[in-house]
């Protein structure tokens, strides 16, 4: 299937000018003319890039971006912003919502084309970190996983945060983006102090951290974290939601949870999926 293509653009000519010229070099082509529209269009297909106007009739596309970052399901679509703001703040701040490129109005029709061929380019590439914590993710977890099919014995340390879209919601893709972080640097920390430098910490989905370790060491690690999370999940908030949840069932402030687990080796680990399968059904809720 060709590349999809959703253009997020409230000038009815501009709109039909990029959306025919895109179908003629082989995209897919979507339009949206509010910003409204295009986060409604994501809820039910997933373009492969969005290219969005700032200035829109509703919300800006600054707010577009933003909303889209701050869900799992749009958090990497590509954003490659188009508009006649040329100050340096505003393309310092469309960089900062997470937007892979920014092009000005009037702009030339060849240069968008190859700036949208080579975004799709590195878009199909899987990423070997985490964009967000670093950590090995993707294809280096894969090769990890393969390893441990062969190499035994080991254990497995799996630390799964839930909550954190509503999180996002409430505080932000910053504030969501410094949990993920924390969350992992302790993560990071733990397994380092209990089984050493050379562990492998790494990260299943964009929620969902292990620590491989020696069997010995797997309990250790667990119980090291069970008490850093607890006492850093209040970290997480502003102190005045925090000290509301600690005292009332306070519904209207997301809570995030934390669940942990330990899988040890076993024979009926003969593939990738058996072993990621494993690693979720290990996972209890963080008492």
């Amino acid at each position: 299937m060709p590349p999809h293509i959703l253009i997020v653009e409230d000038e009815p000519n501009t709109a039909e000018m990029l959306a025919s010229y895109f179908q003629i070099q082989g995209y897919e082509v979507s339009t949206c003319g509010w910003g409204k529209e295009a986060l409604a269009f994501v809820q039910h297909t997933l373009p492969d890039l969005i290219i969005l106007d700032i200035r829109l009739p509703d919300i800006d596309g600054y707010e577009v971006c933003r909303q889209l970052r701050s869900h799992r399901r749009t958090a990497r679509i590509p954003i490659l912003f188009l508009t006649e703001k040329r100050e340096r703040i505003d393309r310092l701040t469309g960089l900062e919502l997470g937007a892979v490129d920014y092009i000005t109005k009037p702009f030339d029709i060849q240069e968008l084309r190859l700036r949208v061929r080579n975004i799709l380019r590195r878009a199909q590439t899987h990423p070997v970190v985490h964009p967000i914590t670093d950590l090995p993710y993707s294809t280096l977890v894969d090769e990890q996983l393969t390893r441990m099919l062969t190499e035994r014995p080991w254990a497995v340390a799996v630390v799964a945060l839930d909550g954190i879209e509503g999180f996002a919601d409430a505080y932000g893709f910053v504030a969501r983006d410094d949990v993920l972080r924390a969350l992992a640097l302790m993560i990071r920390h733990v397994a380092e102090e209990e089984a050493g430098p050379e562990t492998f910490v790494g990260q299943l989905d964009d929620t969902t951290f292990f620590a491989v370790t020696r069997p010995e060491q797997a309990e250790r690690v667990i119980e090291r974290l069970r008490h850093r999370l607890r006492e850093a999940i209040a970290l997480f908030y502003p102190r005045e939601d925090w000290e509301t949840l600690r005292t009332s069932e306070a519904k209207h402030i997301p809570r995030l949870s934390l669940r942990l687990g330990i899988l040890t080796d076993h024979p009926s680990f003969t593939s990738l999926d058996k072993l990621r399968e494993g690693m979720y059904r290990a996972l209890r809720p963080l008492a």
